[in-house]
């Protein structure tokens, strides 16, 4: 257990000396444990936590920079009302009772003139409680129009996970390995991985075989036993790949698919209909190293998958992390001790009682995107359906939005799609930290408060949990987004939903672990008890009771019950003709010192990451006429973005590699602050093939060509 180095104080009094104060970073998903030192109730330094199980000290630029975020003099501290048109940055500062008076007028309008559908609220990667709240008041109020990027993070790897094995499927964080595959997971840069950094770095100096999948040869790719470089966006095929040499060669552990898994037989044949030809053709891996990475993977126990997000950015998303979660089945690495492992639950309450699941279940037939079953019965939309529906009003008009901490116009596909959708909508309510390009484009804006401004826990739903103690007074009147959302949902008649303080939520979410949250502050983490094999005493939570290799459930949900590989439509191989205008291969890359398109503005960062970069093979340059330093135009079908041109030998001369997120705070408001200029979703479509389960589009993969700009 993490202990705290002070004792917990209600209401969050600051006292005036210098402290250390234990805590978690909740900026990404690497939950890395923090030192906070508070001095005179300001954050005055941020180190990594040696004592934190998660991160053993370690911390990211993004972390060490929190005071510039926190004191940073752009930070937004009160309500914003739009006085002019929208996106010409004229605001005044009105109070918080004028602010939720407003938005629960309007809502409450538009659910009696239009039905509750036509509210729909939106929620960026979520990194504590916002998304919780944010369902519940959905549930309550009326709407089943949640959209989140469930179907490109997260969920496709989730739910392939709970349909192949009936739980989440994780890394061991506590068993070192003997090999590693690192696929489509730049771990070290962007910790979106089950493993700690540490703990990686000692099964390596142990001698750990590694093997790292990425177009991109990466920190973690140059220490690798084998480098893979497939073609982005054909993982899937790759995966097939890997398992049809596992099966042919009979690298299979024969004892645990015999005892606990279902449908091999059906697998076997299946995977006939992938030669190994056509594999090495799609994914440019040449077959002796789809071979080699069979027969490292299955032959050296125990291993373990880290998969990334990256998998989860193409129609394909869903059936690819179900290949490689078969993968993991078919090699014996399942819930064994440095393996991948089914975490026991921790007591805490249930997600969808907390959301008012039951009580207002979502009904498919009005959700927006409700075609997508998957993401539709777990109570999420995919992001484009909201902004088609918004363009075309079907299938019901959407008067009104309320985003919280999301910058679409940065972050959905097809940026120029979205950007006509947000300037049709009749109300546009934005949370956040700073203005941002979508901000700008609303009609009141909220402040956000940042985790170390108020009490919280999180994540959730996860294997574990980690209390967040407020350590500072948040910065004029910025407020949580639990609270913002409590008490306009008492503004909209929904009282007997929530809570006086919406501090109460948090013992609600720890009763079952019979602690209140000042007990659980003490504790700092709760964590799940750790056994292995697990199944050999109660079998897996699927109707089978073992590892679904052919999936029933599926079937009858009108899916492949057996994964499959399908060409996207903008590839080489797909579409020829529009490889000859276009013939190189995009992909994308997330800064180390950004998370997705937030903290342009934070000068600590900024000086890691000055400008957005795109790389391209110094031979590829060469032919085109470009040396490095150039400023390029990337275009596609969609449009073109400006970018500067770094040259990279490793790279495949068929790839392009475009910084994501890019936008310019510096330029200011008038212009949007320049958030066409860079962002590579100017070149991303958002029109179907979806993933037929979830709605996942293909964001990696497409046809593109560079220019000297």
């Amino acid at each position: 257990m993490v202990k705290p180095s002070f004792t917990p104080r209600k209401g969050g009094d600051v006292k005036p000396q210098r402290e250390k104060v234990r805590t978690f970073c909740r900026m990404c998903h690497g939950r890395c444990g923090l030192l906070v030192t508070v001095e005179g109730g300001r954050v005055i330094k941020v180190q990594g936590d040696p004592e934190s199980p998660l991160s053993k000290g370690e911390l990211c630029p993004k972390g060490a920079a929190w005071p510039q975020i926190l004191y940073h003099p752009d930070r937004l501290r009160y309500p914003q009302r739009r006085e002019g048109e929208r996106g010409k940055g004229e605001w005044v500062s009105i109070s918080w009772d004028e602010a939720l008076t407003t938005i629960a007028q309007r809502l409450t309008n538009f659910k009696r003139d239009f039905g509750p559908e036509s509210v729909v609220i939106g929620v960026g990667d979520p990194k504590g409680l916002e998304l919780a709240f944010a369902q519940r008041l959905a549930s309550a109020f009326g709407t089943p129009n949640v959209a989140t990027p469930g179907h490109i993070c997260h969920m496709p790897r989730d739910l392939a996970s709970a349909f192949t094995f009936g739980s989440p499927c994780l890394g061991d964080n506590q068993s070192l390995p003997s090999c590693i595959v690192v696929w489509g997971n730049n771990m070290l840069q962007s910790h979106d991985a089950s493993i700690t950094r540490s703990l990686l770095r000692s099964a390596l100096n142990k001698g750990a075989k590694l093997i790292v999948i990425d177009p991109r040869k990466t920190e973690l790719a140059s220490r690798a036993e084998l480098w893979i470089k497939p073609r982005p966006g054909s993982d899937g095929g790759l995966a097939l790949g890997v398992m049809k040499v596992m099966i042919e060669e009979n690298l299979c552990d024969q004892d645990f698919v015999a005892n606990w898994t279902t449908g091999f037989d059906r697998l076997r044949e299946h995977i006939k209909n992938y030669p190994l030809d056509v594999v090495e053709e799609i994914t440019w891996v040449p077959k002796e190293q789809i071979a080699e990475t069979a027969r490292l993977y299955a032959q050296i126990k125990p291993a373990t998958i880290q998969w990334g997000n990256a998998l989860e950015h193409t129609s394909n998303s869903f059936q690819t992390c179900r290949a490689i979660s078969i993968l993991r089945a078919i090699s014996g690495n399942v819930d064994i001790p440095g393996g991948d492992i089914m975490p026991s639950p921790i007591p805490i309450t249930r997600p969808g009682h907390f959301m008012l699941l039951r009580e207002f279940p979502r009904k498919l037939e009005r959700m927006i995107g409700g075609e997508f079953k998957l993401a539709a019965t777990s109570a999420f939309i995919p992001r484009q359906s909201v902004i088609k529906a918004i363009l075309e009003a079907e299938p019901y008009p959407v008067k009104a939005a309320l985003l919280i901490g999301t910058n679409p116009l940065l972050t959905y596909p097809n940026a120029k799609e979205t950007y006509d959708a947000l300037m049709k909508l009749e109300f546009l309510v934005v949370s956040e930290l700073f203005m941002t390009p979508t901000a700008e484009l609303a009609d009141i804006v909220l402040p956000a408060a940042t985790n170390f401004e108020f009490d919280e826990i999180g994540p959730y739903p996860s294997p574990y949990l980690l209390a967040y103690p407020k350590i500072v007074e948040p910065p004029g009147e910025c407020w949580s987004d639990m609270r913002m959302i409590n008490e306009l949902a008492k503004r909209v008649g929904l009282e007997e939903y929530f809570w006086a303080d919406e501090r109460d939520a948090l013992d609600l979410i720890l009763q079952p672990s019979g602690l209140s949250f000042e007990e659980f502050k003490k504790e700092g983490i709760l964590q799940p008890e750790r056994k292995y094999r697990k199944y050999e005493e109660s079998g897996f939570r699927t109707p089978s009771g073992k590892v679904e290799i052919y999936s029933q459930q599926l079937e009858e949900l009108g899916y492949s019950p057996l994964p499959i590989y399908n060409e996207p439509p903008e590839t080489p191989y797909s579409s020829p003709e529009l490889a000859r205008e276009y013939p190189l291969v995009l992909t994308n890359a997330k800064a180390p010192s950004f998370c997705h398109s937030a903290h342009r503005n934070i000068p600590r960062l900024r000086r890691i990451a000055s400008e957005p970069t795109a790389e391209l093979n110094a031979e590829t340059a060469a032919r085109l006429g470009l040396k490095e330093g150039d400023w390029v135009y990337i275009e596609t079908k969609r449009g073109k973005i400006r970018q500067r041109l770094s040259l990279n030998e490793e790279l495949d001369p068929r790839t392009v590699v475009v910084a994501y997120g890019w936008w310019f705070p510096e330029r200011g408001a008038s212009q949007l602050y320049d958030w066409a200029e860079a962002n590579v979703n100017i070149l991303t479509e958002s029109a179907p093939p979806y993933e037929p389960a979830l709605g996942s589009v293909n964001l990696r993969g497409i046809l593109c060509k560079v220019s000297k700009a």
